[in-house]
């Protein structure tokens, strides 16, 4: 309609082509035919999964980006996004040994490029020579690439002190989230109150009870305790089963050590009272040790379930069903793209071990450059090749530089009023508990308060952290997690961002 468009025009005839092919379909009743996939027929478990971490908040940050990029104006510059723990995203620098060495993978061709040192050639001689065609395009064994999984676990016996790890008990995954979901999936059975019931810490990291809901389980909250900078309590471990076996079947206890998003580290002791506590318990355990590089505090060490379980004795070492997890994510790698994980069992039934592997398999294979790189991380160079002093000294630097920022976070919201933050003793966030005014509560009506104040924190400073509401957290208290990982000078920026917002939100509602 108002179209000066010539009716002999191309344009004009495809309008009435489509015209008439509208028609059609009406005469048809092809128009009125309902969809075969809609919000009602969906998979009603999927809607009950939530991953605050990619949640309402991050999604508005994305459209501030956009909105500054297109020149509105706002009251900062940029947008600082605290939210996720994604190493070089907030600029953390690769390892360059790494980067080296999956490069020549990638191109072989630069084998006889004289600027590579000779052991990253190696290495990837080594590696390529592992993959079908001699190529990291090629699919792996399901389980993964077999000299990887080797690596792994002459590495798993050097970190363990010298206990034993068989290969074949190593399954390499696309990062660790894949391989915590597929023994979730192992896990998961019965119904009514012989459904499963998945026991995780609250505080929680949202990929738990985003898969527990997915695959229809029963979450059973077990409460960290804030007070004693997040210490794990055997006595609400056994308040938490014995209320559950009320209404499910307790199966699995999840460990995050260190913690996420809490920061502690778990005391050798306090393993040893879980392994006890799920041999009464009957329980099989998932220890997600990801951030086992990740720990600061003075006074802390991170100790594994597998160490800790083996030299306890066989008591516990030959019947303690456990799965653990690694990936290179985290710690001072930060290679979160390139998805690269494993996970090691112990004591799993035979036949189970065989449906694990058919589980696998339908999914062919992990991304064989995660694979690649987990190689790297458990197998880095060594005393008196090339890259050894390059490789120690970047290590180092980026531990130590995490280290200082985990305490400067804990020393600069701890002056604030109404902020409470615990020591940052490992991982990569901090978990400070925020007193909001009752008149903010109440005009927070249809959302969680710590969720309007955050949002407020977004929209008046550019930083994006994520409410404590998406992990878990006691009723009657708040908390945000932010991530320690921005470079030290904009880390003090979006602090100070913080403890001023804080000041004028408290002002303004009370």
């Amino acid at each position: 309609k108002g179209s000066t468009v010539c009716a002999r025009s191309p344009r004009c005839a495809r309008q009435k082509r489509f015209l008439k092919s509208l028609e059609k379909m009406s005469e048809n009743g092809i128009m009125s035919r309902a969809k075969v996939l809609t919000i009602d027929t969906m998979n009603p478990t999927v809607k009950k999964v939530e991953y605050a971490v990619r949640g309402p908040i991050v999604q508005r940050a994305v459209e501030l980006e956009r909105e500054l990029s297109e020149g509105m104006k706002k009251p900062f510059a940029e947008v600082i996004k605290a939210n996720i723990g994604d190493a070089h995203a907030m600029g953390q620098q690769p390892i360059t040994f790494f980067r080296q060495v999956l490069a020549l993978c990638s191109y072989p061709e630069l084998l006889s490029d004289s600027t590579f040192p000779e052991d990253a050639k190696s290495r990837a001689c080594r590696i390529l020579q592992s993959c079908g065609g001699n190529s990291m395009g090629a699919y792996s064994a399901s389980q993964g690439i077999d000299s990887v999984r080797q690596d792994v676990a002459r590495y798993i016996e050097r970190r363990d002190g010298g206990v034993a790890c068989d290969p074949d008990n190593i399954y390499l995954t696309t990062g660790a989230s894949d391989g915590i979901v597929t023994m979730l999936k192992l896990l998961v059975c019965g119904e009514g109150t012989t459904r499963t019931g998945v026991m995780i810490p609250i505080p929680q990291y949202p990929l738990y009870s985003a898969a527990l809901a997915e695959l229809g389980a029963v979450q059973i909250d077990y409460f960290l305790n804030e007070e004693k900078c997040w210490s794990l309590d055997i006595t609400e471990l056994q308040r938490a089963v014995n209320e559950a076996r009320q209404y499910c079947n307790p199966r699995a206890l999840c460990i995050i050590n260190p913690g996420n998003p809490t920061g502690q580290v778990q005391s050798r002791q306090c393993i040893e009272d879980v392994i006890r506590f799920a041999a009464k318990e009957r329980l099989f355990l998932m220890a997600d040790e990801v951030y086992q590089d990740n720990v600061y505090a003075e006074g802390c060490q991170f100790h594994s379930f597998k160490k800790v379980l083996f030299e306890m004795g066989p008591e516990y070492a030959e019947t303690v069903e456990l799965a653990s997890f690694h990936s290179t994510s985290k710690c001072y790698m930060g290679e979160c793209g390139f998805r690269g994980g494993y996970m090691e069992i112990i004591n799993m039934d035979d036949e189970v071990k065989d449906q694990l592997t058919k589980l696998l398999s339908v999914r062919l294979c992990p991304p064989v450059p995660g694979q690649a790189l987990m190689d790297l991380v458990v197998n880095p160079p060594q005393p008196g090749e090339p890259s050894y002093g390059s490789f120690i000294k970047e290590r180092t630097a980026t531990l130590s530089a995490l280290a200082e920022k985990a305490k400067l976070t804990e020393q600069v919201l701890n002056t604030v009023q109404g902020i409470s933050c615990n020591p940052v003793q490992g991982a990569m966030y901090s978990f400070p508990r925020i007193t909001i005014p009752e008149k903010a509560v109440k005009e927070a009506t249809g959302q969680q308060p710590d969720m309007f104040y955050c949002m407020k924190m977004l929209e008046e400073t550019g930083i994006c952290l994520v409410p404590g509401s998406g992990f878990g957290q006691k009723d009657g208290t708040y908390h945000f997690r932010m991530t320690i990982l921005p470079p030290t000078d904009k880390l003090k920026i979006l602090l100070n961002k913080v403890k001023e917002f804080h000041q004028r939100f408290t002002q303004q509602y009370s």
